[in-house]
């Protein structure tokens, strides 16, 4: 008898080197643990069809599907015969596989009527739909009756066939046939769950959900093992958000109360208009949290234009009234300069000490970044060492040695999206006690989300506009479909500037030169052409439709100085039109720019491109935004655009980004850089299933906070939710 397989495992013990290397260099799986874990995509019934016509181009996909007809001729260029076959899933879909050389077996295998399961990367020529590199397994239930001549057909003995995440060298029944080797001798670790819980919710054991969902003896036996191991996966996160949510609350934080008679009270006096009861809320909730001796860690979201800046730099004047200093992160030199120019002139002769006609008890802004002169920085840095500056706003060049600070107490991060975990962390070190930390993010976060990932966060919600924002009309531009459409659009840039107003043109890419973070990769797997670049597409513009604007260039390659100078050039008036990539993406505030074309726009996600058309309307004029795509008209490319363009409400596209993005993404799997072992549990769809797993972490870590009495548990929460992705989740 075998020695029985344990989660640590090698493969290569169970499996044979070969499977066993090919299983580790396409698919990452290495031990037993790993397998058991690498859960079926999908499961086919037999006598049942994919639906063929859903399948996208480019997509390595296993379909389920019938044996049409064959079709056997000879090739032109060279001796032999091409066996094509077409395979069909009953409504009308079909697919086309093609085999090169005399393969008369295959011919007498592949017989119409057979059902079998097939896999190959879906492309199109002539305008129908083939696989290419095809494999396939027959499961044996064809017109005669006749089993298989496939050994892998004992893996798909039951009613429901698993179809796995699979890769061209490793396909589905190939992984089916390993997971049976394993199971068969495997031996499932101590169930973590505690007893309380699992009798409570009614949950299976480990064990039986590790087997009923690789081999389901029915579809009933196959819901309770998904449910058990989707509870598994957002029990891990929950406890761990909670336990260090539980921690955080004993950190010590000097608490930075508010000061009658300071400069926060001097701000709302001066100014200029009235803030929104939502502003007026959040203020109250952040002011109560900086009052207190732990440090706060709240995120505050609202749609783009709902004034969290304001609530930040409010929240920064407390810091400073009771003695502190504050500190604003940006991902980009272009929205630390604006951050710095808004709050100066919002501030006023509150934020200039020192200088002439300032207020009694003013203080310093400073900006620091990577560009800033010898002299200049070697100023800036006296003044924040010193404390002269109460605020400071800057950018990665925060984080750098030689940064010091008399008595930070207050970390504003903006767009906590674009910075990485150790950056934050870095910022936070350099004060003496942790400081209080508010993150800002213009992109809604749906509810599940913000439970999920930001669960150890207070949130606070802007919805409310100010008063005198316009609204946004958005409309797909099919380029390819109607050209005539295109030249509309930029006919209709130019009614708006010769109506006063200015525009911005968007392109994925920057051009020649190394690619950067705010582009792309030039070319996709499908060989599409490369996304149009700003530095292609301006010149093009001046000399074409646009010709006799005065057009800017702006990007994420060109000197701090040089973006600061066109930035101040469209601020002003004195430019008609700025092609840009994303590096306008956030806090550009231009009032006047009322229209933003954006090209290649399926090259951009969703929340992306909400963030993009925040720049327009920002003023009393009403905002235009065109979506330019060649994206064929019913392709998911197109109904994601189609979905941007019928709705401002940032909330509904947050879930429908969820909906497209892969659930390992929004987990942190992709920033940390390992492989995710949350693999079931579905954000959009499991929400009243995190909720429950929420609470049961509340009373799990309330009565035994380190787990100390539950070694199982606090094993299976770092083996799913290891410390890399806790790090990612906790900090947001």
């Amino acid at each position: 008898m075998s020695e029985p397989a344990t989660v640590d495992t090698p493969l290569k013990k169970l499996v044979g080197d070969k499977t066993a290397k090919a299983l580790a260099s396409h698919l990452d799986l290495h031990t037993a643990g790993d397998l058991v874990y690498h859960f079926p995509r999908r499961y086919d019934e037999r006598g049942e069809h994919t639906d063929i016509r859903s399948l996208d181009v480019g997509e390595q996909v296993t379909v389920m599907a019938q044996v049409q007809r064959t079709t056997v001729r000879p090739m032109r260029q060279r001796r032999g015969n091409l066996l094509e076959v077409t395979v069909g899933d009953g409504s009308g879909g079909v697919l086309t596989l093609t085999f090169f050389g005399n393969q008369a077996w295959r011919e007498r295998e592949l017989r119409p009527g057979r059902w079998g399961l097939f896999a190959g990367k879906v492309t199109e020529f002539r305008g129908k739909r083939q696989l290419n590199g095809p494999e396939y397994v027959l499961l044996g239930e064809g017109g005669d009756g006749e089993a298989a001549v496939s050994d892998d057909i004992e893996e798909f003995a039951g009613a429901l066939i698993p179809v796995y995440p699979a890769a061209a060298a490793v396909p589905t029944w190939v992984i089916a046939r390993c997971v049976r080797v394993v199971l068969d001798t495997f031996t499932p670790p101590d169930d973590p769950l505690p007893t309380a819980v699992r009798a409570g919710r009614k949950l299976v054991g480990l064990g039986a959900a590790l087997t009923e969902i690789h081999r389901p003896s029915s579809k009933e036996a196959l819901h309770k093992a998904r449910r058990r191991l989707k509870w598994d996966e957002a029990f891990a996160v929950q406890v761990t958000l909670v336990q260090r949510k539980h921690r955080a609350a004993d950190w010590p934080a000097r608490p930075r109360p508010a000061r009658p008679g300071g400069l926060l009270e001097a701000f709302d006096a001066r100014l200029p208009y009235e803030l929104t009861a939502g502003q007026r809320d959040v203020g109250v909730e952040i002011a109560a949290d900086l009052a207190t001796p732990h440090p706060m860690h709240r995120l505050l979201q609202g749609e783009v234009g709902s004034g969290k800046t304001v609530v930040a730099l409010r929240a920064m004047l407390q810091v400073v009234d009771a003695g502190g200093q504050a500190a604003l992160l940006a991902p980009t030199e272009v929205l630390a300069a604006q951050h710095h120019r808004g709050m100066l002139d919002l501030l006023g002769p509150l934020g200039r000490a020192g200088e002439l006609g300032s207020a009694e008890h003013a203080t310093r802004v400073e900006l620091v970044t990577g560009s800033l002169g010898a002299a200049a920085r070697r100023r800036a840095l006296g003044e924040v060492a010193s404390g002269a500056a109460g605020i400071v706003l800057g950018t990665h060049a925060l984080l750098y040695e030689g940064v010091d600070f008399a008595d930070l107490g207050l970390v504003v991060v903006d767009e906590q999206h674009r910075f990485g975990v150790e950056q934050r962390d870095a910022l936070r070190a350099k004060a003496d006690q942790p400081p209080h930390v508010l993150v800002m993010t213009a992109t809604p976060i749906p509810r599940t989300v913000a439970m999920t990932v930001y669960g150890d966060l207070e949130i606070s919600t802007l919805s409310q506009l100010p008063r005198g924002r316009s609204p946004i009309a958005s409309h797909v531009v099919p380029a390819a479909e109607k050209p005539a459409y295109l030249e509309r659009a930029w006919r209709r840039l130019r009614e708006e500037v010769t109506a006063g107003h200015q525009a911005y043109v968007v392109c994925p890419r920057i051009g020649d030169g190394p690619a950067s973070d705010e582009e792309p990769p030039p070319e996709d797997d499908n060989g599409r052409r490369p996304p149009l670049a700003v530095t292609e597409v301006a010149p093009l513009l001046a000399e074409g439709p646009l010709h006799g604007l005065r057009i800017g260039v702006l990007h994420g390659r060109l000197p701090a100085d040089e973006k600061d100078a066109v930035m101040r050039s469209f601020a002003a008036g004195d430019l008609d039109v700025l092609v840009a990539t994303t590096v306008i993406e956030v806090g550009v505030d231009v009032p006047n720019a009322t229209v933003m074309i954006v090209l290649d726009a399926d090259r951009f996600g969703v929340s992306q491109l909400h963030q993009l058309r925040g720049r327009v309307g920002r003023g009393a004029a009403a905002g235009l935004c065109l979506l330019v795509s060649e994206a064929a008209e019913g392709s998911s490319a197109r109904e994601r655009l189609d979905a941007v363009a019928s709705t401002s409400d940032g909330f509904k596209l947050a879930e429908l980004d969820l909906e497209q993005r892969r659930e390992g993404d929004v987990l942190g799997a992709t920033q940390s850089g390992h492989r995710s072992h949350l693999r079931l549990l579905s954000l959009r769809r499991d929400a009243d299933l995190i909720r429950d797993a929420r609470a049961e972490a509340i009373t799990v870590i309330e009565d035994d906070p380190e787990l100390i009495r539950s070694p199982a548990l606090a094993a299976s929460v770092a083996a799913l939710v290891d410390e890399e992705r806790a790090e990612y989740l906790e900090k947001g």
